[in-house]
Formats: structure tokens, C-alpha cells, sequence
């Protein structure tokens, strides 16, 4: 929803009407907020809801103490986004990069202390969280109250703030559905939770000795993930000749968006499959080799290509696109190949091994404490 600022703080910067951003960055903070308390209800009764839709109750009650702990870091978000669009719409990147990298330091930090020093566990990491939103609100504020960059922008409290919440709001709900409605942000997480469930799934049953089971789970995810994908795809591919007044009316932008639908297709499909080999390489235990694969296929394949095609060739955009999903592709192979090689059996006996060295260590410490 903070996407409005990007109209509402970008047009009046650029009309140098200044002191609208920061009414109009108030305004957001402020709608945003509002926005926050029926999702703060929701949060709350989290955990009792997962246990009347038939979750697991102590995965349910682990998951609404958490989800209580990061309803801080909700009204930190509300309140950090607008000053973000506050500081973007002025091209003042500096200081957003300072601080996300400040905080970031000092949240491994913190993180670290509430999570294993204090004893608190994931209701540490949520307060970690939150803490961190927090103190990157104050110190993005501070530098809004004292930088004389901001000086001019940043306007007094009036009524005008509380008299632009409508306008705010109507930019803003179509701003959020925008993004929403996007095509991979939308799909993408599909693909990610086969993909993760995979890795659980595989990790669980090579942990618990068997073999079989574990390649199972490899053919079901995979399955799954090319089906949705090719689902997804083909839907794409035949809706090309209309996706694109999803964007725009303009006719050059719907020409492009019907020309590219083939390639978004292919990226689907490559990306769906990707995500899930990757899931299944994390469950097996070879995520260097993932690493390594991950590495030659992007970097010593698909750029390569990329580069070529789109500024040597000068197919620009496309050339672009073609060489990542020849990365993609490349990938896509080279983990399918591994993964159809593994000895499930032997990736098994190495999980029992891994976990009996641990026990051993731990016996072993604990001897000499």
C-alpha cells in the first residue's frame, strides 16, 4: 500500500511542491497504521485459528506465541515503509543504504543474543525483529528531523495529514493489488513452498533411515512442481494476446508483454523446477554442490549468454531474457541430472552417520563439562 507514495511523494518532487512529501509520508504512516489493527486481531487469535482449521496444536500454539511477538515489528513495517518511499522519491539512496546495512550488522547481533543467550527462541527472533524495524524507524526519523537534505521536505503536522487519508487510500488499494497481481511475485511462492516441503520431506525420511521413501518424495514434488508449472504456463502462454491489459491499455506495452509471454512461459516452468531440485538438494545434504552448480549455470553460462545476445547480437531485452533462462535451463539439467544419480541409500546411511557423530559430540561434551 505504501506504493501510492511513489505517485503521491514522486509527482509533488518533481512539481517541487516539497513540503507535500512529508505530509503525504505522515498521511501514509498514519493510513498504514490503521491498516495494521484488524491484521493485529487477526494475529492475535493466529494460533487458535490454525487449531480450528485442523493444525497440529503444539505447532499451533509455538505459532501464535510467535506471531504475538512480531506484532511490534507489524507497526514498525507500517511506519518504515512510507519514510523508505519518503527517501526514494528524492533519489536519496545513501542514507537508506547506510542504515539497511547498520541495522542488518546489529540485528546478527541481536538476533544472535535472543535466540541463544537469553533463552527465548523463536519469541527471541520475533523480538529481534522487531527491534530492528524499530531502530531503523528512529534512526531513518532522525536523520528525516536533523539532515538538511530533508529540510525541505519534511513538512510540519497540520489537518491537511488526516484530510489526505482518502486520497492516500485510493492510490493505495489498487497500488497493493498491483503488486499482488503480479505474475511471479503471485506464482513464485507456489513452486518455493513444493520446493520446501521437499527439502523437509526428504531430510525426514533420509534422516529416519529410509531410502525409498526419500525417492519418492523426489518424484511426487517433482511432479507436483511440472504439472503447476506447465498449468501456469500454457495458461500464460494462450491468455498472451489479452495478459497484457493487466499493465496497460497502450498498445506498444501489450505488443510487448504478447512477444515476451513465450519466454515467461519457459521461465515458469525452469524456475518451478529449479526451486524444487533446489529444496530436494538442501534436504539431501549436498547444498555445496547445488552451490557450485548454481554458480556455473548463472555466472559462467547464462550471463555469458546474456551479455552476448543482448548488446553483441543487439537483441537487447530478449537477448537478456534468453540468456538467464539458458542459465535456468542449464541448472535445471544439471540438478536433475544429480538428483536421478543419487544412491538414495547411501545419502541415508550419511544422515544416520551425521546424526550419530552429533550425538557423540554432544556425549562428549557434556562428559567434559
Amino acid at each position: 500500500m505504501s506504493g501510492a507514495l511513489e505517485t503521491l511523494c514522486g509527482q509533488a518532487y518533481g512539481a517541487q511542491q516539497y513540503g507535500k512529501l512529508g505530509t503525504h509520508t505522515y498521511t501514509a504512516i498514519f493510513s498504514l497504521i490503521l491498516a495494521c489493527l484488524p491484521l493485529t486481531t487477526l494475529w492475535v487469535y493466529m494460533g487458535k485459528l490454525f487449531i480450528l482449521i485442523g493444525q497440529d496444536p503444539v505447532i499451533s500454539e509455538e505459532v501464535g506465541k510467535l506471531i504475538i511477538w512480531l506484532i511490534p515489528a507489524l507497526y514498525a513495517y507500517a511506519t518504515l515503509q512510507p519514510i523508505i518511499r519518503f527517501f526514494q522519491t528524492q533519489s536519496l539512496i545513501m542514507p537508506l543504504l547506510v542504515g539497511s546495512c547498520s541495522i542488518l550488522c546489529f540485528h546478527v547481533l541481536l538476533c544472535w543474543g535472543l535466540v541463544f543467550k537469553s533463552g527465548l527462541g523463536n519469541q527471541g527472533a520475533a523480538l529481534a525483529i522487531s527491534i530492528s524495524y524499530w531502530t531503523n524507524v528512529i534512526s531513518l526519523g532522525l536523520y528525516m528531523m536533523f539532515s538538511d537534505t530533508c529540510s525541505k521536505t519534511l513538512a510540519p503536522i497540520t489537518i491537511d495529514v488526516f484530510r489526505g487519508v482518502r486520497e492516500f487510500f485510493r492510490l493505495a488499494i489498487p497500488s497493493a493489488s498491483m503488486i499482488c497481481l503480479a505474475t511471479m511475485s503471485t506464482l513464485f511462492p507456489i513452486p518455493e513452498g513444493i520446493g520446501a516441503a521437499a527439502s523437509t520431506r526428504v531430510s525426514n525420511e533420509l534422516g529416519a533411515g529410509n531410502p525409498c521413501s526419500a525417492r519418492i518424495v523426489v518424484f511426487t514434488a517433482l511432479l507436483i512442481a511440472l504439472l503447476e508449472s506447465v498449468t501456469v504456463g500454457a495458461a500464460l502462454f494462450f491468455s498472451r494476446h489479452v495478459f497484457g491489459y493487466v499493465f496497460s491499455n497502450d498498445k506498444e506495452v501489450i505488443d510487448y508483454v504478447t512477444n515476451r509471454a513465450p519466454l515467461l512461459s519457459l521461465s515458469v516452468v525452469l524456475d518451478s523446477l529449479q526451486v524444487v531440485l533446489s529444496g530436494i538438494a538442501r534436504g539431501s545434504g549436498w547444498q555445496d554442490l547445488g552451490a557450485y552448480i548454481n554458480l556455473a549455470a548463472y555466472y559462467l553460462c547464462g550471463v555469458p549468454v546474456a551479455v552476448v545476445l543482448g548488446f553483441w547480437v543487439k537483441m537487447r531485452g530478449k537477448g537478456l531474457w534468453i540468456g538467464l533462462q539458458a542459465g535456468s535451463f542449464l541448472q535445471v539439467l544439471l540438478l536433475s541430472a544429480i538428483t536421478s544419480c543419487i544412491d538414495w541409500h547411501k545419502q541415508a546411511r550419511k544422515a544416520r552417520d551425521r546424526l550419530l557423530e552429533s550425538d557423540v559430540e554432544t556425549q562428549a561434551q557434556i562428559s567434559g563439562d
